[in-house]
């Protein structure tokens, strides 16, 4: 997730944040098709709507967080849209346990982030669209999830949000005269769409959406630790104890039962 990152921050030179977000889209869209080959079931009734759904909640996610780092320091986006989640997890927490889990959830991200506010209102306002966006896609993801079909509705959610906002491809005319900016745009779609969302769907079938949204909280703190692994960035001591907060605050985190929750029970052997 973290590279298709910071290879569509490089794009942004040459493309529209919201551009580069389309070409995102149609690059997951293109994989999940050759990949999962959607039967014709998933392309009509309850199955269509519910991913068509997800497929443009995702999307409008992208193209606001996008737009919020064009503007923004990565960690102060990053900090913002993860009130989204803090409230998915605000709403299913069921005592005092998760409560305090919560806090330090929240607290350790605000750290890890660095949060810088100053210099951009529509920056602000983006990042604040996305963390709402955040939150749908969580609740839609678990639908999706449970009663859909999976990565199968990935590919069909990301199909008809590409279909539907190709208007912004108007503003991608150079990458169509560059193979190499091309094949960036489709790896951004792979990198942080394909893999992370994909996984998303597989997590979201095991734990219930509030316990989800604080373990998505591990995102920073995993940026954090790549920083120190492979660019030798050593994180400061506020950094150091967010990443602290967060795992704490993770493993605080009351276990949903198999069964409930919203969690699905794994099958007894037989």
């Amino acid at each position: 997730m973290y590279v298709g990152a910071a290879i569509a921050v490089g794009l942004f030179d040459v493309l529209a944040p919201a551009s580069v977000a389309w070409l995102r889209c149609l690059g997951a869209a293109l994989v999940l098709l050759a990949w999962r080959r959607p039967g014709r079931a998933a392309w009509r009734g309850r199955p269509l709507l519910l991913a068509a759904a997800f497929g443009l909640v995702t999307a409008g996610m992208n193209i606001l967080f996008y737009e919020a780092i064009a503007r923004l320091p990565l960690g102060t986006t990053v900090a913002l849209e993860f009130v989204g989640p803090v409230v998915v997890a605000a709403f299913g927490s069921r005592g005092l346990r998760d409560i305090a889990a919560l806090v330090l959830v929240a607290a350790g991200v605000v750290s890890i982030a660095d949060v810088r506010l100053a210099g951009s209102p529509a920056g602000v306002a983006f990042a604040l669209g996305a963390a709402a966006a955040w939150a749908a896609y969580i609740v839609l993801g678990k639908r999706v999830a449970i009663g859909g079909d999976g990565i199968d509705s990935l590919a069909v959610g990301f199909t008809v949000a590409t279909v539907l906002l190709s208007p912004l491809a108007l503003g991608t005319g150079e990458v169509w005269g560059s193979p190499r900016l091309l094949l960036l745009g489709v790896g951004v779609g792979v990198l942080a769409t394909v893999v992370p969302y994909g996984l998303d769907q597989v997590v979201l079938r095991r734990v219930g959406q509030a316990r989800f949204a604080v373990l998505l909280a591990l995102l920073p703190v995993t940026a954090a630790l790549i920083g120190l692994a492979l660019l030798a960035q050593v994180p400061t001591v506020p950094e150091a104890l967010g990443i602290l907060a967060v795992v704490g605050g993770v493993a605080l985190r009351s276990r949903e039962r198999p069964g409930g929750s919203g969690a699905v029970a794994e099958p007894r052997p037989r």
